[in-house]
């Protein structure tokens, strides 16, 4: 099961929750950096337009996102975060830092794209677009001067840092978001907090992927 149908059994799993119902608990500090993430997306100021488009095309893919029920502006934040050089605070020796490698990485996704199907990534098909993933994860050797393994990992720890840190990927796990300052008291397996809602489909758990999961 997709990212997609995860998202379409929200109100079913748990349901009546919504993560911003729990603002009033919140500090100042915490309540605007939450609400900070659900305003209208920061303006791209790292990625040219063919590495937007790129980058856009690769997150949609990677979380199964669409344009019509894309929720999370993964690519802005993402953007935010490489615009201020905010990294994971390390990288692959045999990488350069994370800033140079987004613009290289995506120059050879749309290269690699031009290459099989004449035009750039985000103007192919999405079956195209799965399919020339999944080669990139599971081809022998490097790919375009590329560990295979590691520049997949710099992708998808951006997209699901990016996606996880927003609200309404919060509202599809019944997260009910910051501890502080209130607290969790029921710890355990199964424990539930008064304001969680319980998972209305606990033996039915989605797996969720796209290419190469």
């Amino acid at each position: 099961m997709t990212a997609r149908n995860l998202r379409d059994e929200v109100p079913e799993r748990f349901p009546g929750f919504r993560v911003l119902d729990q603002a009033k608990h919140w500090d100042d500090e915490t309540r605007a950096v939450v609400y900070s993430r659900v305003g209208r997306p920061p303006d791209i100021r790292f990625f040219d337009a063919a590495e937007e488009a790129a980058a856009t095309a690769l997150f949609d893919r990677l979380l199964d996102q669409h344009p019509d029920d894309r929720r999370v502006p993964v690519t802005a934040m993402v953007d935010a975060r490489l615009a201020e050089k905010e990294t994971d605070g390390w990288h692959y020796d045999s990488m350069g830092d994370d800033w140079e490698v987004w613009k290289i990485s995506l120059a050879a996704l749309d290269a690699e794209a031009h290459a099989v199907h004449g035009r750039a990534f985000a103007a192919c098909d999405e079956p195209q677009q799965l399919a020339l993933l999944s080669g990139i994860h599971d081809g022998d050797g490097e790919w375009r001067g590329f560990h295979r393994a590691r520049i997949w990992s710099l992708w998808t720890r951006y997209a699901c840092t990016a996606y996880y840190s927003h609200p309404a990927a919060w509202d599809e796990i019944g997260f009910a978001g910051p501890a502080y300052p209130r607290g969790y008291k029921n710890l355990g397996l199964d424990s539930r907090e008064p304001f969680e809602v319980a998972d209305a489909q606990p033996d039915d758990m989605p797996r969720t992927g796209t290419a190469g999961s």
